[in-house]
C-alpha cells in the first residue's frame, strides 16, 4: 500500500496522519467485484485524496463515504474518512471510522496512528500512547509512529522521552522535516538552546516556507539579542501564517513547549 502523508497543525505538536491508497479488492469480501467498479473506485479514491490535499475536507469526506458504500470491507477507506473527519473536528465520528478499520485490519499500523491523533486532540494521553505503541509493535521501523508518540509524550510534559522519540524518527527518516522541527522545539524546552537554534536555522534554510520554524527562529533569535535577524524571520512568518501573532493559539492550539512560548511572548511584547 502506498502511503500519502498529510501534515496538519492541531492541538498537539506537528503530527502526521496517513492516507492509504486503498487496494479496493479485498479478500474479506464475499463476492468478486467487477473490474469496472474497481476502476471507478480507484478514480474516486484519487479524487478524495486530491480534495484533502487541497484542504477541501468536506468534499473528501463525501468521496470516502461513497467508497465505503461500495467497498465496506476495505479498511483503508474507513481510515481515510476518519482522517478527513479529524480535520473537520468530527472527533467521535472519526473514532468510529478508525475502530471499523482496526476491526477489519487489526495488524495494520495506520488506523492506530490515526486514532491516536484523535486521542491526542482529546488529551487522552494514555490511549494515544497505547495506540502509538501498538503501531510500533506492528512496525518497529515506523518513523511516523515515533514522531506521533513523541507528541503524546510532550503533551504530558515528558520532554526527554519526547526528544528520544523524535530523534528515533529522524534516524529512521533523515528527511522527516516535521520530526526535526519537533526535536528542535523540544531541545529548546530542555535547555539545549544553541543546538535548537542551529537546527531551526538549518530547517529554514532547507524549507524557506516552513512558517513554524521561522516563527520559532524569530523567538529564539530575539532572546539571543539578534534582533535584526529575528525581525527578518518574523516578516516571513506573518506572510506565511499570521496565527503566530496569537500567543493563545501558539500555546493552546499549536502547543509549543512553554519555553518557546515565553520566547515568542518576549518578541511580541518587545521585552
Amino acid at each position: 500500500m502506498i502511503r500519502w502523508l498529510i501534515s496538519l497543525l492541531c492541538t498537539c505538536l506537528l503530527w502526521v496522519w496517513v492516507v492509504d491508497e486503498p487496494a479496493l479488492a479485498q479478500p474479506t469480501e464475499n463476492s468478486s467485484i467487477p473490474q469496472e467498479q474497481l476502476i471507478k473506485g480507484e478514480k474516486l479514491a484519487q479524487k478524495a485524496i486530491n480534495a484533502a490535499k487541497q484542504g477541501n475536507f468536506s468534499r473528501s469526506e463525501q468521496y470516502w463515504t461513497q467508497l465505503i458504500q461500495q467497498f465496506p470491507y476495505n479498511p483503508a477507506v474507513w481510515s481515510n474518512r476518519g482522517n478527513v473527519r479529524i480535520s473537520q473536528n468530527k472527533l467521535e465520528e472519526a473514532l468510529t471510522d478508525f475502530e471499523h478499520s482496526i476491526a477489519l485490519a487489526p495488524n495494520h499500523p495506520d488506523p492506530y496512528l490515526n486514532r491516536g491523533i484523535v486521542y491526542e486532540v482529546q488529551k487522552r494521553w494514555k490511549e494515544a500512547l497505547a495506540d502509538y505503541n501498538r503501531a510500533l509493535e506492528i512496525n518497529p521501523q515506523d518513523a511516523l509512529a515515533y514522531n506521533n508518540r513523541g507528541n503524546a509524550q510532550a503533551g504530558q510534559g515528558y520532554w526527554q522521552g519526547a526528544l528520544t522519540d523524535y530523534q528515533k524518527a529522524i534516524e529512521l527518516a533523515p528527511d522527516f522535516a516535521i520530526a526535526r522541527a519537533n526535536a528542535a522545539l523540544t531541545m529548546y524546552q530542555i535547555g539545549n538552546k544553541q543546538e535548537a537554534l542551529r537546527q531551526m536555522r538549518n530547517l529554514v534554510r532547507k524549507y524557506p516556507m516552513f512558517s513554524d520554524m521561522r516563527a520559532a527562529l524569530t523567538a529564539a533569535l530575539w532572546v539571543e539579542g539578534q534582533q535584526g535577524e529575528a525581525e527578518s524571520n518574523w516578516v516571513a512568518t506573518v506572510g506565511l501564517d499570521n496565527r503566530y501573532q496569537d500567543l493563545d493559539w501558539v500555546k493552546n492550539v499549536r502547543r509549543w513547549p512553554p519555553q518557546m512560548v515565553k520566547a515568542l511572548e518576549r518578541f511580541l511584547t518587545l521585552s
